[in-house]
């Protein structure tokens, strides 16, 4: 009997997820006017085509903006006074006397008026990759979406956007939109740290002395600050901490540099532009943290838009939690120590106080193995556990820095600042030396998985835990889910809010993805990538490997790759889910390039920056690229320089995760099943994401082999394989060397 993979493509997609969008009935409804305004845009010899060469309309693509623009209409249909879009005389600014209550758009309207669900101005789309989806909302954005916020994943995505896209419809459109970029303040210089740093003198290395020489012909010549501008220093030298602010050590209007601060100057200018670009984790951060960023923002925007939409659960649930960590005690310590010496030198012992506290610090990480990577609760830790000794000396030592500074706040504002720091830190250490906290934290996790409040979301329910790195340890307290949270944010005065991403369903269902973000699924849409996937790839589940918890698992899954990348002669992808499995998979490779004299170039994760290693890659042509998690979203390479992507098994988080484990819990109290509920569709759009990396465009053409029998074998594998892309199918080593054998020949012909 054939393997279900074995069969033809269309066979194994169900209708109700090829290629259209999927909403009920009249959810979309947009006014007549716009239809036509977004079809002349977009269509044949419209304003996008004149303004791009290639631009080829794509129904998706249209579809898909007819539906953010709807979102925009119903919610300004929903506000009080519409005219409120007239204050500025813009056309992206402005609605049109069309869209007033009483215009004839009312009439189009009307089933939607009449609609008492608030969930008509939030759209999620899932949008294949080719669809043309940053087009897609960036015309109506544009057009009439009023103040626009647009939240991507990655500092990267945002440059792209805010330097390429966005210029390119603004032109294209011909509409005088102004745009800012927006991001966290440890990305801007910081005159006063960069003062402070150059007058010390004292640098931990000679590259850190040049660099900070660089810093400072920079800051003389920059407009922005912005530190993705000087190249030459890299985004992760250390210099950069010293000469950057944070939220904790920022003097705010005290500061002498304030008129000329560039963060400030950002932040006027996202003010007052229509379009301002910013990141996820600045956009949660800056809410949870009521910082003067987006805190500010929000208030004035009519439209809310997140790109790659699938990575806010995990960037919510970060910054809706509460992190205290060693590295901000000893940056404490460190600004203190500066801070009194400048200021009340005389008055207090500042470097035997400093010394106190950093020694704290190190003695917290001490109390876990020098080589122990840590990651488990509060509760699974024990009240005898060595931290709970060290955080007492930690909060003791503090306590003595912060009574010092109470003494001497009064002498400068950055003594005042360094107080305020010390007394917040105080305060999160307070819920970890309390006594019986470990026996508090597991009664808390025990209440969580059984009470009823966690299964409907309740925002009091957080489970605490412990995450230790080779330097540093981390204490969280984390919200089981972010969907209570994320729901107040968004309530208040109407807004559009639109959630993009290649990978936001399982097989075209949004429960999962709508339950993490406290979303109603009603309005959503699936749109098939325009990539003809049957010529253009190939995906290939090997025969006979063991299972993955076998200790011989990885060796095989390097035995089984190894015939398909020889056969693809070099443009590999190896996705590994843990970095053992990296470390051991580049180990072998390397024997096999050198012992076959291979002229096949090695990158692993880890020997370079990520950037750097794709970089090489791309100019390469035929490299192999070992990596882990970081190399499965966000990378784009089109071409011949990536053929094949071989994934070694299906991207299950490890249950042992205690945020993960505590959300498994309190499912299966309340009689559902975990895995069906959570970590199946979570490793679907987790495996989604590794596979997108293999067709970026329409003349790519490659093979996906994913090393997991499981997809063939276990009866959840139908629904794990039905929601990748529809590449024809093969279990043969066989099939695999024809397609390359094919790819090459129609190449020299």
């Amino acid at each position: 009997m054939n393997s279900p993979l074995e069969a033809t493509p269309d066979a194994r997609r169900d209708t109700t997820s090829a290629g259209r969008a999927r909403a009920p009935e009249g959810t979309f409804e947009l006014s007549r006017k716009r239809v036509d305004e977004l079809d002349t845009i977009f269509g044949e010899g419209g304003l996008l085509a004149r303004a791009l060469d290639g631009y080829r309309p794509r129904t998706s693509q249209i579809e898909m903006a007819r539906a953010v623009a709807s979102a925009m209409e119903a919610s300004a249909r929903r506000m009080p006074e519409p005219e409120i879009f007239e204050t500025r005389k813009r056309p992206a600014r402005r609605l049109g006397d069309a869209d007033k209550p009483g215009g004839p758009a009312a009439e189009d309207a009307a089933a939607a008026e009449s609609d008492s669900d608030a969930g008509d101005n939030t759209l999620i789309v899932e949008a294949g990759t080719g669809t043309g989806k940053t087009y897609a909302y960036l015309v109506p954005a544009m057009l009439w979406g009023g103040k626009v916020i647009v939240s991507t994943g990655t500092k990267h995505l945002q440059d792209q956007l805010f330097q390429r896209d966005i210029p390119t419809v603004r032109n294209a459109l011909a509409v005088p939109v102004t745009v800012a970029m927006l991001k966290g303040r440890a990305n801007y210089l910081c005159h006063y740290y960069l003062q402070r740093t150059a007058d010390n003198g004292r640098l931990p290395s000679r590259q850190d002395t040049a660099y900070l020489q660089e810093i400072v012909r920079f800051a003389k010549i920059t407009k922005s600050g912005d530190k993705a501008e000087l190249a030459s220093v890299p985004e992760n030298a250390p210099v950069w901490s010293m000469v950057t602010s944070t939220r904790d050590n920022c003097l705010g209007q005290e500061c002498p540099h304030y008129k000329e601060c560039f963060v400030m100057q950002a932040r006027r200018e996202a003010q007052q532009a229509d379009v301002v670009v910013v990141n996820h984790h600045l956009f949660f951060a800056d809410i949870m943290l009521r910082d003067t960023g987006m805190a500010e923002l929000l208030p004035n925007a009519n439209t809310i838009i997140f790109d790659e939409a699938h990575q806010l659960p995990e960037t919510a649930t970060l910054f809706f939690g509460e992190t205290l960590s060693t590295t901000q005690i000893l940056e404490l310590a460190r600004d203190t120590v500066a801070e009194g010496l400048s200021h009340a030198r005389d008055a207090v012992e500042w470097v035997k106080l400093g010394g106190d506290l950093e020694r704290a610090a190190r003695d917290l990480r001490l109390a876990f193995a020098n080589d122990q990577i840590v990651r488990m609760s509060l509760a699974q830790l024990g009240d005898d556990h060595p931290m709970f000794g060290a955080l007492d000396a930690l909060d003791v030592a503090l306590d003595a820095l912060a009574s010092a500074l109470a003494g001497q706040a009064e002498r400068a504002e950055s003594l005042g600042a360094c107080l305020r720091r010390a007394r917040e830190l105080q305060d999160l250490l307070a819920g970890w030396v309390a006594p019986g906290a470990a026996e508090a934290a597991a009664q808390a996790d025990a209440a969580a998985a059984g009470g009823n409040s966690a299964s409907d979301g309740d925002p009091n329910e957080k489970v605490r835990w412990v995450e230790v790195f080779a330097h540093t340890v981390q204490l969280h307290e984390t919200p089981l889910s972010v969907a209570p949270i994320f729901a107040k944010q968004r309530a208040g005065v109407p807004r559009a809010w639109v959630f993009t991403s290649a990978t936001l369903s399982v097989r075209g269902d949004f429960t999962h993805y709508a339950a993490q973000m406290g979303l109603s699924s009603r309005r959503s849409m699936t749109l098939a990538s325009p990539f003809d996937y049957q010529s253009q790839g190939l995906l290939y589940v090997p025969r006979n490997l063991p299972q993955p918890s076998s200790p011989a698992f990885t060796d095989a899954v390097f035995d089984a790759a190894l015939p398909a990348i020889e056969a693809s002669g070099g443009g590999v992808f190896m996705l590994c889910t843990t970095l053992r499995a990296v470390d051991r998979i580049a180990s072998k490779l390397r024997d096999v390039i050198e012992s076959r004299g291979w002229n096949t170039p090695l990158l692993v994760q880890g020997d370079a920056s990520r950037t750097e290693l794709l970089d090489r890659f791309r100019a390469y042509g035929n490299a192999i690229l070992v990596g882990s998690q970081s190399f499965w979203e966000g990378v784009d390479v089109r071409g011949d320089a990536l053929s094949l992507v071989v994934i070694d098994k299906l991207p299950f988080a490890p249950p042992d995760d205690p945020v993960l484990a505590a959300r498994l819990d309190a499912l299966t109290k309340k009689g559902l099943s975990p895995f069906a509920v959570h970590q199946l569709p979570q490793a679907v759009i987790t495996l989604k994401q590794g596979a997108g990396r293999l067709i970026r465009a329409e003349t790519d053409r490659g093979v996906l082999m994913i090393c997991d029998t499981r997809l063939v074998d276990k009866p959840y594998g139908r629904r794990i394989w039905q929601s990748l892309p529809p590449f024809k199918r093969t279990r043969e080593i066989a099939v695999v060397q024809d397609f390359f054998d094919e790819q090459r020949a129609d190449k020299r012909a």
